[in-house]
């Protein structure tokens, strides 16, 4: 490696760098969730149900220990949440087709609705941003991103071959 490369590696590792990024991240997150938050607030929910209400959203059928290995949290706390969903008319639970005691899990139309909802709003921050930052730095960002993600969830952000 040369030496000017050597420097520049270098200049983003600084600590004030490294602290920045961290201070960044909080800051972006705690605007990326604050209206989702206020939306939940109306609807008694908070940040475990919306994200309950993504992931079941985005992966319909999925199964309770799937949704579980996702959130990594314990059974105690998915089973509040995904209770009061329940009970509330926004997720359906059914079983499963082989194995019975399996819990299927999937968005009713007042689910899909309220996950739009929510969505909706984090999709135009997420564009505003992407278009400002331009098509270079969107997939800097995704390989950082990816970078921060745990080495056994990182294939789940893995882009499909052109066919």
């Amino acid at each position: 490696m040369t030496a000017a490369k050597a420097g520049h590696t270098q200049l983003f590792l600084r600590e004030e760098d490294l602290r920045q990024a961290i201070e960044l991240l909080f800051f972006a997150y705690r605007d990326f969730t604050a209206e989702p938050d206020r939306i939940l607030d109306a609807y008694g929910f908070g940040r475990a149900h919306h994200r309950v209400i993504y992931f079941v959203g985005r992966h319909p059928g999925m199964t309770v220990s799937a949704l579980l290995a996702i959130l990594k949290i314990t059974k105690q706390s998915l089973a509040r949440v995904l209770s009061q969903l329940v009970a509330e008319g926004y997720i359906l639970q059914r079983p499963g087709q082989s194995d019975r005691r399996q819990r299927l899990l999937e968005l009713t139309d007042k689910g899909r609705d309220l996950e739009r909802l929510l969505t909706d709003c984090q999709k135009r921050l997420i564009a505003d941003a992407y278009r400002n930052a331009g098509a270079q730095a969107v997939e800097g960002f995704r390989t950082v991103m990816t970078g921060l993600v745990s080495a056994h969830d990182r294939d789940r952000f893995k882009r499909p071959e052109p066919k």
